[in-house]
């Protein structure tokens, strides 16, 4: 077993369990007591797992779905940086949808500015408000309005999603898990976004470095379903094999390489 499969074998022992042991876990997977202290020791720097006293919990955070303005916030530069990059994958007359995001939101800053007849359709009411004299062709989901996420969701945004077929996809995620596939933290969002990328042709995630070797409480799909990754960072070796396998076009900074 590789590291990174035992890493996220330990993560979904924690969302199961709440709390795991170090001698449980080394018995259950045939590794040292020191190699299991080691994960643990990793899941607690990155925020996933508390250690305590003979193992860990899991930190309640990663079910937490923190509100738009402090996302907008994180790795702003980062965003801005895959906004270049995603310029790329949209044509003039193109015919969008994208999830609420922060990242995709930047992604749709150079878009409108440089491509001409787009029609974006999306559940975010910040894009609606931000971009509403843009001259591009808005489509809101309508639906329930989260005053925190500043999004729509539920039964109408969902049937106004079914309604297009469109040429692109953009969205975001929360974490990326070579063996947990893609993972959010929203169960509303996470349905809309299963349907946005079913109803495109082209699907598009925008994730920045932070983004990979994580997971997150619920799980969105699998990797086969994407066709581009657009990230701020030329990621491992091990997971650019990884996403040549599911033949996806991964796109980064050239001076990243």
């Amino acid at each position: 077993m590789k590291a990174f499969e035992r890493r996220d074998l330990v993560i979904n022992e924690l969302y199961r369990h709440r709390k795991v042991h170090v001698a449980d876990l080394a018995q259950k997977f045939g590794v040292s007591e020191e190699t299991i202290r080691r994960d643990l020791d990793r899941l607690d720097k990155e925020g996933i797992a508390k250690k305590n006293y003979g193992g860990a919990i899991l930190n309640a955070h990663t079910n937490e779905d923190p509100s738009y303005s402090h996302r907008h916030q994180v790795n702003i530069e980062a965003k801005r940086m895959i906004a270049v990059r995603l310029l790329e994958l949209i044509n003039d007359g193109d015919s969008v949808m994208t999830d609420t995001s922060t990242t995709a939101f930047e992604g749709l800053r150079r878009i409108v500015d440089d491509k001409k007849n787009l029609t974006i359709i999306t559940n975010s009411l910040a894009v609606l408000s931000e971009f509403q004299h843009s001259g591009q062709k808005l489509i809101s989901t309508g639906g329930l309005l989260g005053p925190e996420t500043s999004s729509f969701v539920g039964p109408t945004a969902s049937q106004t999603i079914l309604k297009y077929n469109v040429d692109v996809a953009i969205f975001s995620c929360k974490a990326l898990s070579m063996t947990g596939g893609l993972c959010d933290s929203n169960e509303a969002e996470t349905e809309l976004k299963v349907l946005m990328q079913q109803q495109a042709s082209k699907v598009v995630l925008l994730a920045d470095h932070s983004k990979f070797d994580r997971i997150a409480f619920i799980r969105l799909f699998s990797f086969d379903k994407v066709d581009y990754i657009v990230t701020d960072q030329r990621p491992s070796e091990e997971w650019i094999e990884f996403l040549a396998k599911y033949q996806i076009s991964l796109l980064y900074p050239a001076d990243s390489q």
